[in-house]
Formats: structure tokens, C-alpha cells, sequence
């Protein structure tokens, strides 16, 4: 995990948005954003904007203790969600996923500038950051590839008894430019 490095952020932040560590008091005001089944539609979890749905989510985000709620600095609310994942050291990669962002925000500018302020964190420590996405979710594989992330398989993930297939995608650290 992440949280094996010693200097783990408790926030990162741009002109847009900050990044807060998630805490267990954010649960209504992300779920509050979560609700809308329209930022599910793509996504291989559909209902996750049920309330029961959204607590394993939320849940799996605190055990991480790599998630992050996502600050509008305008506005100073909570507007989604982000986290790294799957830190692997002898590897020198790590994910970042589990994403999601108010429809108000859609469009390219937020999404971009969060993903760019994690990926340029991480790469003080990594190699190579990958991203998985659904294969129906055409709007988030559009804009990863916007960031600069390639393609370079098909997984297919099991989750309990259900199986999904997600794209896996790969920003390598020699090939960012900032």
C-alpha cells in the first residue's frame, strides 16, 4: 500500500482543488454526490449510488487510508473522490482509481487537474502508474487517454461471484511530460 511511504500527503492541492485524506465524516457529503445514478451509468458498479452500495465503497476507502475527498478550492465542498491504490515497491507502480467527481464538474478540467497532481506525487516514488476502467465507461477511457495513458490490456476482474472486464491502462514515469 501507499501508506508504506514515508511521506504519505494528508493533502495535495492546485488552483482548482484540494485533496483530502478521506475520514469517516465525509460519508454524507460524498454520498450526497454519489446519489446520482447518472455518474454510475458507465461504470461497472451501476448502483453504486444506492446508499448499501456506497458503504462497502466508502468503507474499502478508509481500510485503504489512501483516499482522498476532492475540495472544490472555489467553493470549499466536497465535489468527489479519488484514491492510489495497489502500491506495489518492488515494482516501483501503484493505481489510481475508484474516481469519481459531481456532474457540475464534468468536462475534462477537474478530472485532468486531479489526475496530473496525483500522478506527478507519485512519481516521486514510482515507475509506472496504472488506471482500470470499464469497458463501457467510454467517458473515463477517453479522458485517461487525454492525461496521456496507453492501453495495454484487457483484465478480467472478479468481485465476489460476478466477473468484469476492465481496460488496464499505463502512464510510465520516462514518458510524462508535465
Amino acid at each position: 500500500m501507499f501508506t508504506e511511504i514515508e511521506n504519505k500527503p494528508y493533502f495535495l492541492a492546485n488552483k482548482l482543488v484540494k485533496l483530502r485524506l478521506l475520514v469517516e465524516d465525509d460519508f454524507e457529503n460524498l454520498y450526497r454526490i454519489a446519489s446520482d445514478p447518472l455518474i454510475w451509468e458507465q461504470h461497472p458498479e451501476k448502483e453504486r449510488y444506492k446508499k448499501e452500495v456506497f458503504i462497502e465503497f466508502f468503507d474499502s476507502a478508509l481500510i485503504q487510508k489512501t483516499a482522498f475527498v476532492i475540495i472544490d478550492n472555489k467553493t470549499n465542498k466536497i465535489i468527489g473522490s479519488t484514491r492510489y491504490y495497489d502500491f506495489q515497491p518492488d515494482n516501483l507502480s501503484i493505481t489510481i482509481g475508484f474516481t469519481f467527481l459531481s456532474r457540475k464538474y464534468w468536462g475534462g478540467l477537474y478530472n485532468y487537474s486531479i489526475k496530473k497532481t496525483m500522478i506527478e506525487y507519485a512519481f516521486r516514488y514510482v515507475d509506472r502508474i496504472y488506471f482500470y476502467i470499464g469497458i463501457y465507461n467510454i467517458r473515463s477511457q477517453k479522458a485517461i487517454e487525454r492525461i496521456g495513458a496507453v492501453k495495454i490490456s484487457e483484465i478480467n476482474f472478479k468481485n465476489s461471484d460476478i466477473s468484469k472486464i476492465q481496460y488496464e491502462y499505463l502512464i510510465q514515469k520516462k514518458d510524462w511530460i508535465i
